[in-house]
């Protein structure tokens, strides 16, 4: 799909701009060094999703589930962003407007310079209240057993559980409809109601996943570029930026 310069000069400011809207799973920041979410073993550091991942879990033993997310909070902030973080970001710079909806909840993409990411399952460094979700405090280091919020309720990591809702997913719907260019980086389209903003695209919306199984996850009309995101970003993001258009590649 060209994106050209139409002869009534649009594209001349951020809301014109060609709009690539990327969607991103854990396969982006495995080469960061931060694990996916569960082993073929469906566990997750040893424990069950249900033990760390699920209201439930953090209600039988808060202070297990605060030592585990302790402990990834601590893995990525050691960590870096890789090459598709740092192409993702760069993309910006060159009369490209991209927004990322990232089912991540690591802070890699902002690091690496981008500007507009959704969180749709929620941020890490991060942490709410367990009676009121609109009170969010900035963390960097533990979440203990016995830190409260404003209300006097102990804080939980912001993150989305298995079983809660996905506030920010009519945001995220709102985003891929008004997308040129769609890209999947390492998901495997698994997990809803993420997995569904395939179908608010628009029907003649070009397309692409990039994942190492692309050829097995891609759906109907999705073109797979079977290669790792660290390798297949940048070279997608090249070529845009030399042509100044979307092509899947």
């Amino acid at each position: 799909m060209w994106i050209d310069e139409p002869a009534d000069g649009r594209h001349q400011d951020a809301g014109t701009l060609p709009h690539l809207v990327v969607f991103t799973g854990s396969g982006i920041s495995v080469e960061s060094g931060i694990k996916t979410f569960r082993a073929s073993d469906g566990l997750w550091e040893e424990h069950s999703v249900e033990q760390v991942a699920t209201f439930d879990g953090f209600r039988a033993d808060p202070e297990r589930v605060l030592t585990f997310y302790n402990q990834r909070r601590a893995q990525i902030c050691r960590a870096q962003p890789n090459a598709a973080h740092k192409a993702l970001a760069a993309l910006e710079q060159d009369c490209f407007n991209v927004s990322i909806i990232t089912q991540n909840i690591d802070d890699l993409h902002e690091r690496a310079g981008s500007r507009s990411v959704l969180h749709l399952h929620g941020e890490i460094l991060k942490a709410r209240s367990s009676v009121d979700a609109s009170l969010r405090y900035p963390v960097s280091g533990d979440i203990a057993l016995g830190d409260v919020c404003d209300k006097g309720s102990q804080l939980r990591p912001d993150v989305v559980w298995f079983g809660e809702s996905v506030p920010l997913f009519e945001q995220a719907c709102a985003l891929a409809s008004q997308a040129d260019f769609f890209l999947v980086v390492g998901t495997s389209l698994a997990v809803m109601p993420a997995a569904s903003l395939l179908s608010y695209i628009g029907v003649d919306t070009p397309c692409a996943l990039i994942d190492p199984d692309a050829d097995a996850l891609s759906p109907p009309g999705v073109r797979a570029i079977n290669t790792t995101a660290g390798e297949g970003v940048p070279a997608l993001v090249e070529r845009w930026r030399r042509q100044k258009n979307f092509e899947p590649g």
